[in-house]
């Protein structure tokens, strides 16, 4: 049986270390919400959806 040595090379996915990011942040607001479900409003709050749109806009 032939085992690959390990690399030494780090390869870094930003789009899924961003990703699991902002999962963390949805499961932290969600374990600490008192409702069931956060609402979307909550979720837009939480991904900052809106900040997000708003910096676009002035961007343009």
């Amino acid at each position: 049986m032939h085992v690959a040595p390990p690399s030494t090379t780090l390869v870094q996915d930003h789009v899924a270390l961003a990703e699991i990011e902002l999962c963390g942040e949805l499961i932290i607001a969600a374990s600490a919400a008192d409702e069931e479900r956060l609402s979307p409003d909550r979720i837009d709050e939480v991904l900052k959806v809106a900040a997000e749109r708003f910096a676009a806009t002035l961007r343009a």
